[in-house]
């Protein structure tokens, strides 16, 4: 642990910033897992599930917690699928 006031601040926001990232990918992840599942069974709300997966991975692109092409090609691959 640092010593300096402005070291120890830095610690604690880079985790909390740590934690919030991980949560936000973790909820990408599964709305894209969740989409995927209900295309190959044939899901009735499929649709609704890439909607909100599409928009997950849009949000985590602009927080920059995955690549902008990263982004555009998992969407690609939802709708493609759909």
């Amino acid at each position: 642990m640092p010593n300096i006031k402005s070291a120890i601040k830095r610690v604690k926001v880079n985790a909390k910033a740590n934690e919030a990232n991980s949560q936000a990918k973790s909820a990408m992840r599964t709305a894209v897992k969740k989409a995927e599942q209900a295309l190959t069974a044939g899901a009735e709300n499929a649709q609704e599930l890439v909607v909100a997966a599409s928009k997950a991975v849009d949000k985590a692109a602009g927080k920059g917690l995955i690549h902008k092409n990263a982004a555009a090609r998992t969407k690609s691959r939802l709708a493609k699928k759909a």
